[in-house]
């Protein structure tokens, strides 16, 4: 017959221990602040395997630790300043508006390096193209100053054709007589004393120059009146 104790429980039944909860969690779910480690509470499991007394007893752990996976570790450096007074909601709130003003400044110096690239590109790619039609639009020029191209001819119209076609895709001609004389965008093939100009000319344009945009396609080359 087994012993019973004055509250009529068995005496040779192992009695329940209740387990130890250890609340590992960071922020103070009351306060909402930061906690700070007390000493000796770092590793629970280590005071249960030094303390003899304590090996019998569930260790139960409450909410994430530092460095865990847990909310703690979803935290800025910010926030946790800002949840320990360390740092106030404007302060907060200003260093975010200026992260967001820097990344939209770089995101739209982004845009418009694409944008600028883009476009050249497109006049590289047009440029190309167009190469292959200057000596037909030479061709015409030449017509055209013979007096090959009679107003209502068939050939003058596909030359009109022609030339609206490639004014569409932003192909320019320049170089006239009297333009100021540019080495930039003008070759001299040859160059005229004059005692009617007092500074570098343009007297004749012997090949028209085209540009596409601000790409130069083609270099005008001129005759060049120079002061005598």
């Amino acid at each position: 017959m087994s012993d019973q104790n004055p509250n009529g429980q068995d005496s040779n039944e192992p009695e329940h221990e209740e387990p130890i909860i250890r609340d590992k969690r960071r922020i103070d779910p009351e306060t909402g602040k930061v906690r700070q480690p007390a000493d000796g509470a770092e590793d629970a499991s280590s005071d249960a395997a030094s303390d003899p007394d304590l090996a019998h007893e569930e260790l139960v752990d409450v909410g994430p630790t530092e460095g865990g996976d847990g909310f703690a570790s979803l935290l800025s450096d910010d926030d946790l300043d800002l949840l320990s007074g360390q740092a106030t909601a404007d302060q907060l709130a200003a260093e975010r508006l200026a992260d967001l003003q820097r990344v939209t400044a770089e995101y739209a110096n982004y845009r418009k390096r694409t944008e600028a690239n883009r476009e050249v590109e497109r006049e590289r790619a047009i440029g190309d193209t167009v190469k292959g039609l200057l000596p037909v639009l030479d061709d015409l020029d030449r017509a055209e100053k013979h007096g090959d191209l009679e107003e209502g001819s068939a050939f003058a119209t596909i030359a009109a054709k022609l030339r609206t076609t490639v004014e569409r895709l932003g192909l320019t001609s320049y170089g006239a007589a009297g333009d100021p004389f540019d080495p930039q965008i003008h070759e001299a093939i040859f160059q005229q004393p004059s005692a009617d100009v007092t500074a570098d000319t343009v007297a004749d344009v012997v090949e028209t120059g085209y540009q596409l945009g601000s790409t130069i396609v083609r270099v005008a080359k001129v005759v060049v009146a120079v002061p005598a």
